[in-house]
């Protein structure tokens, strides 16, 4: 982790520059005053603190007195008063060192309740050593108290370093920095302080629950029907005559076709297929009720964030829709992701989209729908909110495109009971109209894990789940 580049001093003095992106990389402060020595004087005396105010006001005080009252040594005691904070805030503030700062995350992505560790490591660069530095850190509220950090001299070229910790139950992305640096003198009559320029961001994804390999309807077994076709490398199989490329078999050279394109052809002969997966996160702001960790939607993006990478896991090419039509970003050139790249990088774009999702101003399901009656979906996976009876028979008709479905439908009124409440009649009635649309349905209870839902899903399947309780006839 080495120290970056350096930026121009500050015209007050003190403090200045940027701190570490990412990747560790440092900016540099420079002490050294200005040309400007109004502005300089302004800047030193603004940072006397309680103390040197409060010695410069007695040595006014007592100079006055002794001035009126003809003591010569009221005078000598006054202005020894009136000079020392001065004397303190000018050799403060000119001061000449060089002190670069950097900062690295350990993880930079890291999942709901979970703790990171910031690392910081401060570098001073000149000649000559500093006097007492104190160090502070901004970070957001929800990740805990600013810490703050006392560094001893630091010698010509040394290093300290030092680290903390931070904790979120929200997702989200959080800025941390910029980091601020605050000088003292010996007689703690003046301080100093100044920040960098730059911060880091802390990703905070959704957590994640590994789940089951169970099977479920609609799901292929590797080849044929509900995968997808994926184009071909050089030297692979596709599925019509191509230009020859550097590997190619010449015993699959197509002379028809060179002969009518006047260049080498070669056969696409017919590859195995890759299952698609189609997970649909219900994001409308009526669909929920509640906010926080243990929330109906929070739970929601965490089952999505679970299958998600659950799918990437067993091969499937993914993709996140949201009710809005809109789905992850950066993926594959056919909408899906776990194709062209790795489903490491894959994964991590889907948890930095579910990270910042938040509930949308879209009423209907109509834009998620006209998105997936355009293709074969192979699986779809939805997580929905609360239901009317317009917006149900929209989900029922998602179904049609897709070869297996299965839905997570959150009841509302329950989730505002709490954990043992009974599913709502609407709730029950809603089930019904997906599950005989074809949907492989089931209501999501306060409190439920994912894994048990995950796992319910498939009893329901099989016809082996136990009755549902609906809390009255519906």
């Amino acid at each position: 982790m080495a120290a970056g580049g350096y930026p121009a001093a500050d015209p007050g003095g003190g403090f200045t520059g940027g701190d570490s992106a990412p990747d560790g990389t440092g900016g540099t402060t420079d002490g050294t005053g200005d040309k400007g020595d109004k502005s300089g004087l302004r800047t030193a005396l603004a940072g006397l603190t309680t103390r040197g105010r409060s010695f410069l006001a007695a040595g006014i005080a007592a100079t006055v007195c002794a001035y009126v009252l003809g003591q010569s040594d009221l005078l000598r005691v006054g202005l020894l008063l009136t000079v020392l904070p001065l004397v303190c805030a000018g050799v403060l503030y000119r001061t000449r060192y060089r002190v670069a700062g950097s900062r690295r995350l350990s993880p930079a992505r890291v999942p709901a309740g979970s703790e990171a560790r910031v690392h910081l490591r401060m570098d001073n660069v000149s000649r000559l050593p500093t006097g007492l530095l104190m160090l502070q850190d901004r970070v957001p509220y929800v990740l805990g108290p600013r810490p703050r950090f006392v560094l001893d001299r630091v010698e010509a070229g040394g290093r300290r370093e030092v680290s903390y910790r931070v904790r979120s139950d929200l997702r989200g992305r959080y800025p941390l920095g910029p980091l601020q640096l605050r000088l003292t003198d010996p007689f703690g009559m003046c301080e100093l302080t100044r920040s960098f320029a730059t911060y880091d961001t802390l990703t905070v994804i959704p957590h994640v629950e590994p789940l089951p390999p169970v099977r479920l309807a609609g799901e292929a077994t590797g080849y044929g029907d509900g995968r997808q076709r994926s184009l071909a490398l050089a030297g692979e199989d596709d599925v019509i005559p191509r230009g020859y490329r550097y590997g190619d078999d010449l015993r699959r050279v197509h002379w028809r076709s060179t002969a009518r394109y006047g260049e080498l052809m070669v056969r696409r002969e017919e590859q195995p297929q890759r299952a698609r997966c189609t997970v649909l996160l219900d994001t409308r702001g009526p669909a929920f009720q509640g906010a926080g960790p243990d929330s109906a939607f929070e739970w929601a993006v965490s089952g999505a964030a679970s299958v998600l990478v659950h799918m990437l896991e067993r091969g499937f090419s993914v993709r996140l829709l949201t009710d809005s039509g809109s789905a992850a970003p950066g993926e594959g050139t056919d909408g899906f992701a776990g194709v062209g790249q790795g489903s490491a990088d894959a994964a991590g774009l889907l948890m930095d989209t579910l990270a910042v999702v938040d509930h949308s101003d879209t009423y209907t399901l109509s834009a998620a729908y006209d998105v997936l009656r355009g293709g074969n979906e192979g699986l779809l996976v939805a997580f929905f909110g609360d239901l009317d009876e317009e917006q149900a028979a929209v989900a029922a008709r998602m179904r049609q495109r897709s070869r297996g479905a299965i839905a997570f439908l959150l009841d509302g009124a329950g989730w505002s009971q709490g954990p043992g409440a009974p599913v709502s009649p609407q709730c029950a009635r809603r089930l019904r109209l997906l599950q005989e649309a074809g949907w492989t349905a089931v209501a999501v209870p306060p409190g439920a894990s994912v894994v048990s839902m995950w796992r319910q899903a498939d009893r329901e399947r099989t016809g082996t789940a136990a009755p549902t309780s609906t809390g009255g006839r519906s």
